[in-house]
């Protein structure tokens, strides 16, 4: 395993005294990482879904059986989280990020191997998807937030709009080499991205705080020991004893806005993953053809690039609690529009799901980390959103799990997209309880009130 990173300093190395020359920069270099990262990690941890075709084909098992694969990488990832949040408070990205890509990686070839369910359970399950949290939306999300704060929901946004980007390049890219070559060749092929794309640029680049080059978030100058916001984000303070302390995992369990945030980015995934895993067959029952119901999951994933990046910057000027309720409001109208197409099923309707989904839902990505930060940022901040975000996998495990189980129970999803529906409302109201604009305004929000 590599050494732990060295104590922040400025002239820890040759290369840490360049990088402070360049302060401004380096805060979008970790951006940049992220973005690739997340572009290559999110698609192999979805992977699954182009691997499960062949691998049904071949073995000839039941779906449910070949199926709890995903399911079990999804409960262990959850499992994970808390323990991934304190690695990388006490380790550092260079540590985790490497060496979660290289478990991801083993767990791809090692499937390759597989000839019962169990052995396709550990590999793909708990290795790929499990372990590829360290790669992902949660490693990163545990990081991102210290590098801005002026500019975080954008740059959360950008880096995380690499997972369409992404998506929209390998997809077609794997599918080709199952369809050529095999599964266990697209395997292969992933495995070997993560060792030549991801392990050198996340050792070499990544870094866990702008303190550790001697640097404050959003490039101003100066060192900042204790990792916070720096002198030009404390001036949108509105609660300075709170935005003081020095937030551990006790001391955050304790407060009530710790459970009203879990509450809200649980209830908004469960809405996320719902709609992504049933919408396609939905929309196959209410008429569509095979090849426009693709289509659609596609245009929303290439939607939700815009979306990520547009919300993200969007809560920046007017407030997370604003952009997270747009957010719901996008994935609300969603459902409600996939009611309506049972009885209009017309093209005009199933293109304005799917905006709103993308340009509206996908906006939830960025402001599930820069949420958390407001309230919660500091020295031991990957410990707390570690705990966060295994409340927010387990809603977006349920989400998918429940919905199948009321359509198995009713005959049809009237009732399970009417309840994602009524946890948008849900979500949307827990955040505005969990309240980061009480804490923090945003720099939009600041700017205004000195101008005022």
């Amino acid at each position: 395993m590599p050494a732990p990173e060295p104590a922040p300093s400025s002239a820890a190395s040759p290369a840490g005294s360049v990088l402070t020359r360049l302060p401004f920069f380096y805060g979008w270099v970790v951006v940049a990482v992220a973005f690739v990262t997340l572009g290559v990690a999110v698609s192999v941890r979805t992977s699954f879904s182009l691997l499960f075709p062949p691998i049904l084909d071949e073995f000839g098992w039941s779906r449910g059986t070949t199926a709890a694969a995903f399911s079990v990488g999804f409960f262990s990832s959850a499992l994970l989280s808390p323990f991934l949040g304190t690695a990388m408070d006490r380790l550092g990205p260079r540590v985790v990020m490497p060496l979660g890509a290289l478990i991801v990686a083993a767990g791809l070839v090692l499937a390759t191997l597989a000839t019962t369910p169990w052995h396709f359970y550990l590999t793909l399950g708990l290795l790929v998807v499990g372990f590829g949290i360290a790669i992902s939306f949660i490693g990163h999300g545990a990081i991102l937030p210290n590098w801005f704060a002026r500019r975080r929901g954008l740059a959360v946004g950008i880096a995380f709009s690499g997972v369409g980007v992404g998506a929209v390049l390998m997809f077609p890219w794997l599918q080709a080499i199952i369809d050529g070559e095999g599964w266990r060749r697209a395997c292969w092929a992933m495995a070997l991205l993560l060792l030549a794309l991801v392990v050198p640029l996340n050792l070499l680049l990544q870094r866990r705080r702008p303190a550790d080059l001697g640097l404050r978030p959003d490039g101003d100058g100066g060192g900042n020991p204790e990792g916070r916001t720096g002198a030009a984000a404390e001036d949108g303070v509105v609660d300075r004893a709170w935005a003081e302390t020095d937030w551990t995992l006790a001391r955050a369990l304790v407060q009530p806005r710790f459970w009203w945030l879990l509450l809200g980015l649980g209830s908004g995934l469960y809405a996320w993953y719902a709609v992504q895993v049933h919408q396609t067959r939905y929309l196959l029952d209410v008429g569509f053809p095979a090849e426009q119901a693709a289509l659609a999951l596609g245009l929303v994933g290439l939607l939700g690039i815009g979306g990520q990046i547009g919300l993200g910057h969007l809560s920046d000027r007017i407030g997370r609690e604003w952009a997270w309720t747009l957010a719901c409001l996008g994935f609300g109208l969603c459902y409600l529009l996939l009611l309506v197409l049972r009885a209009y099923p017309i093209d005009a309707l199933l293109y304005l799901m799917v905006a709103c989904q993308g340009l509206l839902g996908y906006g939830t990505a960025p402001l599930y980390a820069t949420i958390s930060a407001e309230l919660f940022q500091g020295r031991n901040f990957g410990a707390v959103f570690g705990v966060i975000s295994t409340g927010g996998t387990l809603g977006a495990a349920a989400g998918p799990w429940v919905s199948g189980l009321l359509f198995d129970t009713q005959g049809d999803y009237v009732l399970a997209f009417s309840l994602a529906a009524g946890l948008c409302v849900v979500s949307s109201l827990a955040v505005w309880q969990a309240a980061p604009r009480k804490v923090r305004l945003v720099s939009g929000q600041a700017a205004r009130r000195r101008e005022g």
